[in-house]
């Protein structure tokens, strides 16, 4: 009988039936937990594609970088990691490492398996092309380079300040008497000037120019022509302005232009105005085109404003570029270009405080001639260059239509029309003009340029000679956006003569992937991969045809992966959350169901982990505008700032659910109802959540709809809202503290959706806005509101509180101090989450609420506990 019941307990082992599921029993993530996940905040590949290095960083905790070979095997890894590079052959590992007390260097041989550590690092550089080499300086400012091949390092004594040549065997440098000239493969170091209290070095890619600020002038030596020294006001630059100490120097990428700052000459304080204390006041007025509160924000950075000048070395031509009515000056051709583009909003920065958008005066200017032509009037768009500079473009918002300006010819004309071309965004639902959906980019002679529709890539003729070609033939036709992947990031143009690898998203089933369009655009594109996945962060080794990439989906980390171009086979290289594994998990499923309005509709659900359609779940709704086609995505956990965390609530037996919202102008609050109510129900009517443990939360423009939908609906046994918006007309009227602009234009033209002031929909501010329904609310109200919120005038959420606490409502509200939209500090955001998860087991799962919620926690008592 003992053998007989010992061969059943071996067999149960076998088939792990019996000891796993007791040893791996799954457990609730808890906020301990999810502040432990790991994400991967950068990747690298050599050029070979032999290593990778990837940076891997918790919320709370070590951040470490991993090196790892193309089979996914542990290589090395580095703690306390900012930054890991390869050097241009492979060879070397570095990683910039900032302990507690200092930063270091590790140089980690690939091949031999060895390391170095260099201590007190103050600033480096790598050298990629000069081959294995690097620049640093110490704390105690010595200079050293090394070529870490050769292990070659030489010293070049104490600096004050360093700059290498790009491309050249040169690093430019001062100490408190010299600028001097270091070749690092002679060892040597040669004088160019005797100037104490040098600033700002710059040095031409190819090395054969310099220069550098001292005494408020401009130095500019050049191997070809010698010295040259700049004083503001000289020239064709303005007259009685300066070179200030803080002018940025920098040389076109072909190093024949050095461009600079100039400004105003300092001003000083009327003394005779005022006799005694100069008084604190504030002078608002009626016609300033900036408001007040936002040049408050901007006071320190505009007295430190520079306006940009040129000098062009082969013609000594030396150009001011842009003064104070300029907005902005915009280069081509990384510089090398002898034209420059000027935009200007002077004449219609204060209507911007209520329409929410720039609108410029264009010119473009020669800096050898000195000759300014006028492009165009009001433009509602972003002029900017092509790449090489031969023509100015925009996307002109009231016109629904792109916008070129030929350089050569001075000529410009639309070339797109909203009834052949549609590039604008066809699902706007704001009261504004439509957005685009983007340029992808120009060819390499700038003869076509390569626009987005909604699914499809338009490959367009400037000149308007050839037909607008649809490259990708399918996209519209089969519900599947595509979008060009840059896969050479040197590469500035469209390679029109090698095949072009494509993003592709499916509208209709969310899955992702990728194809590719061969050389020519004769046939549609291949498909490689395409699944029920998320795709990002695709990196090409130089030398081969190795990729790497992430894939997600809301079961699976995004960890990375290599393939090739054919994408035929691919091989997981990471596991960067091996703990995953311990917990309960849940799943994402599309969902469906019509509007009160008519509208076919789509969301997400949620599911906890073994989810049985036979029981009854609480069910969490979360919003913001739409999210459908996130279905894939993994949604790391995290203690986040302001929305529930979805594995943490699954992994507790909560239901999420995730609704799109489409919105009508002018009824922002119950075109929310009217999507999300509907989406609930349908819901319901399957069966499997429970009617009285249905909560909301939301955060910002969610934290708004979810505190309107209070005051519709006893459906919710309980909210969070988060920053919210309950008074549509003090919000009209109110400041973001955060860049000092008024909130009026987020009412009349963008996310608030009033389209109106008001003055002329004086009813739908009234209707929109919760706080004149606060009677109404029967749910109980946790408001999270911060009183350094720069978004959300923090005075919102005290109205909605102060409303409910008069009306004997239950309600409360978390104010972590000194915080801004959200909790920014990873304490605060923890115990947000803490009293959150509390606030809905209470109301949805019937727990015992802490104390914070049944007593309060005083001012005094927060110094001893915290009432959880």
């Amino acid at each position: 009988m003992k053998r007989h019941l010992t061969f059943i307990v071996l067999s149960l082992i076998a088939f792990g039936f019996f000891n796993s599921s007791v040893a791996e029993e799954k457990r609730s993530l808890t906020v301990e937990d999810i502040v432990k996940w790991n994400r991967i905040t950068e990747r690298k590949i050599t050029d070979d594609g032999n290593y990778i290095s990837l940076i891997s960083e918790p919320w709370k905790g070590t951040t470490k970088a991993l090196l790892i070979d193309r089979n996914g095997n542990s290589i090395y890894s580095v703690d306390s990691a900012k930054s890991a590079s390869f050097t241009p052959a492979g060879d070397f590992y570095i990683v910039h490492r900032a302990g507690k007390k200092m930063e270091s260097l590790i140089f980690y041989n690939i091949s031999k398996g060895s390391s170095e550590r260099v201590d007190s690092i103050a600033k480096y550089r790598l050298m990629p092309e000069w081959g294995s080499w690097i620049v640093w300086s110490s704390n105690d400012s010595t200079l050293v380079s090394e070529n870490l091949s050769k292990s070659s390092r030489l010293e070049f004594g104490k600096v004050n300040e360093w700059i290498p040549a790009e491309k050249a065997l040169k690093i430019l440098a001062s100490n408190d008497d010299n600028i001097f000239l270091i070749n690092p493969l002679e060892n040597s170091n040669t004088s160019i000037a005797e100037v104490k209290k040098a600033k700002g070095l710059v040095i031409s890619k190819d090395g054969n120019n310099y220069a550098w600020l001292s005494s408020g002038e401009v130095t500019i030596y050049s191997e070809t022509s010698g010295i040259r020294k700049i004083k503001g006001g000289e020239g064709n630059l303005t007259e009685g302005w300066r070179v200030p100490d803080n002018s940025k120097l920098n040389f076109s990428d072909d190093g024949k232009k050095l461009y600079f700052g100039t400004a105003p000459a300092e001003r000083k304080r009327d003394t005779t105005a005022v006799d005694g204390d100069w008084p604190g006041v504030q002078v608002w007025h009626w016609r300033e085109s900036v408001q007040f509160t936002a040049q408050v924000v901007e006071k320190e950075r505009e007295k430190k404003r520079t306006f940009l000048a040129v000098y062009d070395i082969p013609s000594s031509v030396l150009t001011q570029l842009s003064t104070p009515d300029i907005t902005r000056v915009i280069t081509a051709n990384k510089g090398n270009c002898d034209w420059v583009l000027s935009l200007s909003d002077k004449r219609y920065s204060l209507e911007e405080m209520w329409t929410g958008r720039s609108k410029f005066d264009v010119h473009i200017t020669n800096v050898i001639m000195d000759r300014s032509v006028h492009i165009a009037s009001g433009v509602n768009g972003n002029p900017q260059f092509s790449p090489k500079g031969k023509w100015v473009y925009w996307y002109s918002y009231p016109d629904s239509s792109w916008y070129v300006w030929s350089v050569a010819s001075m000529e410009g004309r639309y070339i797109t029309k909203p009834s052949v071309l549609p590039v604008f965004d066809e699902e706007n639902d704001v009261p504004d003009w439509s957005s685009s959906y983007g340029l992808a980019g120009w060819n390499e002679d700038e003869s076509f340029v390569y626009l987005y529709d909604k699914f499809d890539i338009w490959r367009v003729d400037p000149l308007g000679k050839a037909e607008p070609q649809m490259i990708t033939r399918n996209g519209r036709e089969r519900g599947l956006t595509y979008r060009i992947e840059r896969t050479d990031s040197e590469v500035d143009f469209i390679q029109e003569r090698e095949d072009l690898l494509l993003s592709l998203f499916d509208n209709k089933t969310k899955e992702s992937g990728y194809a590719l369009l061969r050389m020519g655009y004769k046939k549609e594109p291949v498909l490689l991969t395409k699944g029920p996945f998320s795709y990002s962060g695709l990196l090409k080794a130089k030398k081969r045809g190795d990729l790497i990439f992430s894939k997600e989906n809301f079961e699976n980390f995004p960890d990375i992966y290599l393939t090739d171009l054919t994408f035929k086979k691919e091989k997981k290289l990471t596991n960067i959350n091996p703990q995953q594994s311990e917990f309960l998990w849940g799943k994402a499923e599309l969902v469906s169901w019509t509007s009160l309005d008519g509208i076919r509709l789509e969301g997400v659900v949620y599911k906890p982990a073994d989810f049985d359609p036979t029981k009854r779940y609480p069910l969490i709704v979360n919003f913001y505008d739409k999210n459908s086609s996130t279905l894939h995505s993994y949604r790391t956990p995290e203690a986040h700032r302001s929305t529930v965390d979805y594995h943490m609530y699954n992994s507790n037996g909560y239901v999420i659910f995730n609704p799109d919202i489409v919105y009508r102008d002018g009824y922002p609050g119950e075109s929310a109802f009217n999507c999300i109510m509907p989406g609930i129900t349908s819901l319901i009517e399957q069966g499997w959540v429970d009617e009285k443990a249905i909560g909301a939360q939301g955060h910002s423009w969610g934290g708004y709809q979810v505190a309107y939908l209070a005051t519709r609906t006893s459906l919710f046994s309980a909210i969070e809202s988060g920053a919210p918006v309950v008074n549509m007309f003090s919000a009209y009227g109110g400041i973001r503290w955060g860049t000092g602009l008024n909130r009026s234009f987020q009412y009349e033209h963008q996310q608030s959706r009033i389209g109106a002031t008001p003055w002329e929909s004086h009813q739908r501010y009234i209707e929109n806005s919760p706080l004149f329904t606060m009677d109404k609310v029967t749910t109980p109200i946790l408001i999270m509101h911060n009183d350094q919120d720069g978004h959300v005038p923090w005075y919102q959420g005290i109205e909605y509180f102060v409303a409910l606490k008069r009306l004997q409502k239950p309600v409360w509200l978390l104010n972590y101090s000194g915080e801004v939209h959200w909790p920014q500090k990873i304490q605060n955001k923890m115990d947000f989450q803490r009293r959150m998860m509390q606030f809905f087991n209470h109301y949805l799962r019937g727990k015992e609420a802490p104390k914070w919620m049944k007593e309060g926690v005083s001012a005094i008592d927060l110094e001893y506990e915290l009432g959880y």
